[in-house]
């Protein structure tokens, strides 16, 4: 999930269509929601991955944490494919992190790359000691497209991993998406955040939005295009959080 920010639309100052305080889902009925979130989600949230989530929270840009269920779509996914080496684009405060470690096998790893470790520092680290999973992690901080390169680079790493999740800025997913498909494995999944971004990319040309929103839903739009024609995948489009899009590398 992104933060939010100011924007101009032809002189009138709009709202960005995620703000502080709605639920983060894109479903019409809270009512809902909750009761997903009641029924098989919260009850089987794990303590740390529920008190790192609450902390993210109450921190000041918490509208880029990804809320339970997609949590658990994570966490599922990682365990459905037997992945043991992951890659996140984009950390945070290491909520999704904390989340795919902990599906991982005991011997597994996480790369998790960020161009500001801060925030995991001082939020998410703590946590992910806590729950014994720190050894599973090998934090990367750095421009993720250098980062990636630098991963190819190194003999042996395509097709090294298993499972991916991006959650960093939408401008460059379509860059990821081409140095992720060589860094995980044939069968293996590269997932996208927030690609519906509230609903923006159905609206029609010329709806009122937010210049960001305007921005980041057509850089939204480029990926959901690419991807769907993209030969190599196979991809489904949820409607789980903000839009998650899973890609299954097939060549």
């Amino acid at each position: 999930m992104a933060s939010a920010g100011g924007g101009n639309n032809g002189g009138d100052v709009l709202p960005d269509i995620h703000r502080a305080g709605d639920s983060k889902t894109l479903l019409k009925s809270n009512a809902l929601y909750q009761y997903i979130l009641d029924t098989t989600v919260l009850p089987q949230e794990p303590p740390c991955l529920r008190e790192l989530r609450h902390l993210t929270d109450k921190h000041e840009l918490a509208l880029m944490a990804s809320p339970a269920d997609e949590m658990q779509l994570l966490g599922m996914l990682v365990k459905m494919i037997g992945a043991k080496n992951a890659i996140e684009v984009g950390v945070f405060t290491g909520h999704s992190l904390l989340a795919t470690a902990l599906a991982l096998p005991d011997d597994g790893k996480v790369v998790a790359i960020d161009r500001d470790r801060r925030c995991y520092d001082g939020v998410g680290r703590a946590a992910v000691a806590k729950a014994g999973v720190a050894h599973k992690v090998d934090f990367r901080e750095g421009v993720a497209l250098d980062v990636l390169d630098q991963l190819l680079a190194a003999d042996g790493s395509e097709g090294k991993f298993d499972f991916a999740f991006v959650d960093a800025d939408k401008a460059n997913y379509v860059n990821y998406h081409e140095r992720l498909l060589r860094l995980v494995r044939v069968g293996g999944l590269v997932v996208y955040d927030n690609t519906l971004w509230g609903g923006a990319v159905a609206m029609p040309p010329g709806a009122p939005m937010s210049a960001m929103d305007r921005s980041v839903s057509a850089a939204i739009k480029v990926l959901n295009a690419f991807v769907a024609a993209d030969p190599r995948v196979e991809a489904c489009q949820l409607p789980v959080a903000d839009g998650v899009t899973i890609c299954r590398r097939t060549v």
